[in-house]
Formats: structure tokens, C-alpha cells, sequence
């Protein structure tokens, strides 16, 4: 009885052990600095004199006025449809990529599209910062919304 709990006692650890050491090795596609606050960001569509970002949607509806809708960037077709876009722009140009269909710490759609421009070595690129979803951090805080 003494070997067998010492055995699960010992492969309980191994896991946890595993498991926290993979999870704070991994990185993010985005660093601090690249997260753009939905203030900002409804700042600048509200301001008809300020330079404009590109603002692409890679989540399921484009919900912010003038957004590109690129659909989620999970899928593969969607994710060439996003290059294909990005690939007229100038290398420097100011992109902002938003989903919002849940805390983009969890969403499946930011990180290939992030991936993406970093691969495509875009110096200017933003991921919202919607830290709960577009209902919470966007709509609800009545910043600018697309027409449907």
C-alpha cells in the first residue's frame, strides 16, 4: 500500500511538474507593447483627421465600423484570404486584428493571424486587447460599431 501511494505520489508530481514548466516556457505571438487598448483604438476611428489603421476582423463578424472581415483565421482558407489582404499593404502600415468571440487569451483565432503578420514581417502590427470579448470591451462601452 506504502509503494503504491509513494508511485502515484511520484507520477501526480511528475504531471505537475510537466505542465506548469510547458506552460510558463511557452510565448505569445504579440509582446506587451503590441496590445492596443479599445479606447485607443475607437480614438482614432472617431477622429476623421487622424491617420487611419488597416483593422481586420479574424473572428466570426466584423463588429467594429470600418473593419475588413477576414472570418475566424482558425481556418486555413481564411487565413490566405488574411494574407492575401495583407500582401497589398506596405510593410510598415499600421494593423490592428481583433476576433472578440471570447478573452483572446483563449481564442483560436489571434495567434495564426498574429503568427502571420510577424511572418510577413509587418513592423507596425496591434492585437486588440479585449480582455473579455467585443460585447464587453467594445459594444457596451459604445464605441464605433459597424453598420449592418
Amino acid at each position: 500500500m506504502k509503494i503504491k501511494t509513494l508511485f502515484l505520489l511520484a507520477v501526480s508530481l511528475a504531471t505537475i511538474t510537466i505542465f506548469s514548466f510547458k506552460s510558463s516556457s511557452y510565448q505569445e505571438p504579440w509582446t506587451e507593447k503590441q496590445l492596443m487598448d479599445p479606447a485607443d483604438l475607437a480614438k482614432v476611428i472617431n477622429d476623421q483627421k487622424a491617420k487611419q489603421p488597416f483593422v481586420f476582423s479574424v473572428g466570426p463578424k466584423a463588429v467594429i465600423k470600418n473593419s475588413i472581415d477576414i472570418g475566424p483565421a482558425k481556418e486555413k482558407e481564411n487565413l490566405e484570404k488574411l494574407r492575401q489582404q495583407l500582401s497589398k499593404l506596405p510593410k510598415d502600415a499600421q494593423v490592428v486584428i481583433y476576433c472578440g468571440c471570447c478573452p483572446f487569451e483563449h481564442c483560436p483565432n489571434v495567434r495564426p493571424a498574429f503568427t502571420l503578420l510577424n511572418e510577413m514581417k509587418f513592423t507596425n502590427q496591434k492585437l486588440l486587447n479585449l480582455t473579455h470579448n467585443i460585447k464587453t470591451d467594445w459594444i457596451d462601452h459604445n464605441y464605433p460599431v459597424a453598420k449592418n
